[in-house]
Parts: structure tokens; C-alpha cells; sequence
């Protein structure tokens, strides 16, 4: 438990850490003897005479603050403001020498409490110490659930934002998707994926996956998913997608030059066209067994070895007749069925199987990513990226 969040027990406060700011010595006997009445010793009793003098001892972090309204180096409730905005985490009691209206005005401060000094008894003293270290700790849970929901809603809020929504008119095909990032807490990471129905009809995919795991990675993978449909929608024509995605990259690149793999999928009149720059390739599933296809693969995008123009990344054509689906993925769905990490088939053979398993179970293609991504030999530590394509008509 954090030095911040002491245990106070029901009946007694013994052993927590005071500070006590008051410039009256009188005043600050008085208090320190109700204290040693309640149980806490002079040795765990820090007086400080001026709020400056306070603000320094903060740092050994006191349970309790008692904090003198009347101090010669503040103005009223400037000093319980101050406080309050020093400590956070630190329940305040405020000591007055006047009545109600000082209390109350005390507690809108920020205060926790406020005690009349006249009438300060040690039982008196123990209990409203005890309920003002309660009261901070239920303010700072509350606060801390309250931030909780608000970044849970803001995550949402950004998935929603920056995941895409495949845009398909057709029913002749059919698209599930999945996406986990790498790290913890995250929205997203570098993997990115989209599908469109351009409007002549093709289904347009793609799949990538940025180097790195971190915002930058994300936010690049972003920049790269929208590009890539912007220029779809604009009519780009399909051989110069990636070469004008290649040029992004270059624009967008920093001190520490990051390389991004992409499969780019067309399909139409019962085949697929796909372009591959350094990706895994695509598992094609036809007639009760998936396939992992040779395909001829350029170099991911950021890399140049000469030239760079559309000729890099050539076209590999597929048969897909109706009743083939499509396995997209990053390296994620790989390393999580390469055993151990160490398979000399990165993960495809293991894959390759686990999606005929699927297939034999005789359950439609959307339902695979749940079983293949739950029944995983490992769980990966990447960031995972699935599409799933399904052309109807068996």
C-alpha cells in the first residue's frame, strides 16, 4: 500500500505522521498535547510555523495536515487553497479561533474538516483526524473511478473514430474483422487494415502492419488506412496505391525511419489481384482446404531498392470462386501459433492447420477469427489485425 493511502483503523490513528502548521507556540502545545492524548507521539508530530515552511515538509508525506487559518505568510483561505493544491492526496484539517462561518468556508476551500481551537479535546482531535483521512481516501477512489469511465469513454470514443467500418453494398461478399493492440491501455497500435466497394463493383482490401508498437506507430498506421481509401474513393488507379502510399511514408518520416508491410487485395469477376510489400500473404480457403499462396513479394514500404515505382510491387492473381473466403492478418496472428516463438515456419503452417480445423468444424467464416485468435498455442504480444472475406453463392 502507497504511503499515500495509510490503514487507519476504526479506534485509532496511532502511528500515522502529523503535519501541524500554526504560529502560535501556545496554540501548537495545546494541539500537540491533544495529539499525544490520541496516541500519536511528539516524534511523529512535524510544527512548521508558515505555510512556506509547510510546503517544504510535504515531502515527507504527512497522513493528516493541521493547518492554522491565521498564518503570517497568507491571506485566509489563500493559504487552505494553496494546500489543498500542494497535497492533493493529503486529507487538511483547518484550526480556527472563530466559529461556523470559518468552518464552513474552510470546507469549500478543500478542507476535509475544521476544528474551533478552544473547544479541540484529544478524543475530539483523534476522531475528526480519522474521518478526515477516510474522506480524502473516498474523494481520491471516487475521482479515481470517475477518471476510469471518462478514459474508457474516450477510448471508445477513438476506436470508433479511428477503427475503420468496412464500406460494402454488396451481399456478395461477406467481411468480419478483429483488432488488438500490442500494449496495454492502448486504442490502437501500428497494425492497420480496411476494406471498400469501389464503385464499379471490386472489393478493395488491405492489410499492413507499421514497425513498432507505440503512439507514433499508431498515428502512422492511421495516416496510412485513411490515404489508402481516400485514394480509392478518388479513383487512384490500382497500380500506383502503394508507390503514392511509399511517398506518404517518406513525407511522414522522423529521425528514427520506420519500414511498413502491406497486403493490398482487389476482387473481382472471380479472382484476386493482390500486391504484397513485405507482408505474409494471404490464406485462401476453396473447396474444404486453406492454402498459403507463393506469391511474388516486394519490399515493404520505406525500404528502396531502386527504382520504387509501381514495377515494385507486381500483381499476383488468385482464383476465388464463389465460396472461397480470405484470411488477412499481421505478424500478430503469426507469432501467437508460432510454438514457442521459435517454429521455422514463423507461424504459417501452425495457422495454415488451425483454419482447416475451422473449416472442418463446418461454422461460417466469420466465426473463425474468435477461434483462431482464442485458440492460439500463446498469446502474442504484437499487435493483431484479421480480416476475413467470404464470397457467397454456394
Amino acid at each position: 500500500m502507497s504511503v499515500l493511502e495509510p490503514v487507519v483503523g476504526s479506534r485509532s490513528i496511532a502511528g500515522l505522521s502529523i503535519l501541524l502548521v500554526e504560529d502560535d507556540p501556545g496554540d501548537a502545545v495545546l494541539v500537540q498535547a491533544c495529539l499525544a492524548e490520541a496516541g500519536i507521539p511528539d516524534d511523529a508530530v512535524h510544527w512548521t510555523r508558515s505555510l512556506g515552511d509547510a510546503m517544504r515538509a510535504l515531502s515527507a508525506v504527512p497522513a493528516c495536515i493541521l493547518l492554522d487559518l491565521g498564518l503570517p505568510d497568507t491571506d485566509g483561505y489563500t493559504g487552505v487553497h494553496e494546500m489543498v493544491e500542494a497535497a492533493p492526496d493529503t486529507a487538511v484539517i483547518v484550526l480556527t479561533g472563530r466559529q461556523e462561518r470559518d468552518g464552513v468556508d474552510a470546507l469549500a476551500a478543500g478542507a476535509q474538516d475544521y476544528l474551533v481551537k478552544d473547544t479541540i479535546t484529544g478524543e475530539l482531535l483523534e476522531r475528526s483526524i480519522r474521518y478526515a483521512i477516510e474522506r480524502k481516501r473516498a474523494q481520491r477512489t471516487q475521482r479515481q473511478l470517475r477518471e476510469v469511465r471518462m478514459s474508457a469513454a474516450e477510448q471508445a470514443r477513438l476506436e470508433r473514430g479511428l477503427l475503420p467500418t468496412p464500406l460494402l453494398r454488396t451481399q456478395a461478399v461477406t467481411c468480419s474483422t478483429y483488432y488488438q493492440p500490442g500494449r496495454d491501455d492502448a486504442v490502437l497500435g501500428g497494425d492497420f487494415f480496411d476494406v471498400i466497394e469501389t464503385a464499379d463493383g471490386r472489393i478493395r482490401a488491405v492489410i499492413g502492419d507499421v514497425m513498432g508498437h507505440g503512439p507514433d506507430e499508431a498515428a502512422l498506421g492511421v495516416h496510412l488506412r485513411v490515404a489508402w481509401r481516400t485514394l480509392l474513393l478518388a479513383g487512384t488507379p490500382d497500380e500506383q496505391i502503394l508507390p503514392t502510399l511509399a511517398r506518404l511514408l517518406d513525407a511522414e518520416q522522423d529521425v528514427r525511419p520506420r519500414y511498413v508491410t502491406v497486403c493490398d487485395l482487389t476482387i473481382a469477376n472471380g479472382s484476386a489481384t493482390v500486391r504484397v510489400a513485405g507482408h505474409p500473404a494471404p490464406i485462401v480457403c476453396d473447396d474444404g482446404h486453406p492454402r498459403y499462396p507463393d506469391l511474388v513479394v516486394g519490399p515493404p514500404l520505406g525500404i528502396r531498392l531502386g527504382g520504387g515505382g509501381a514495377s515494385t510491387w507486381v500483381d499476383n492473381t488468385i482464383a476465388i470462386p464463389a465460396g472461397t473466403s480470405v484470411l488477412l492478418y499481421t505478424d500478430g496472428l503469426l507469432d501467437a501459433y508460432a510454438a514457442d516463438g521459435l517454429s521455422a515456419t514463423l507461424g504459417i503452417t501452425e495457422l495454415v492447420d488451425a483454419v482447416q480445423t475451422c473449416m472442418r468444424a463446418g461454422g461460417p467464416a466469420r466465426t473463425w477469427i474468435s477461434t483462431l485468435v482464442g485458440g492460439a498455442p500463446r498469446e502474442s504480444i504484437d499487435d493483431t489485425a484479421v480480416v476475413v472475406l467470404s464470397v457467397e453463392g454456394r
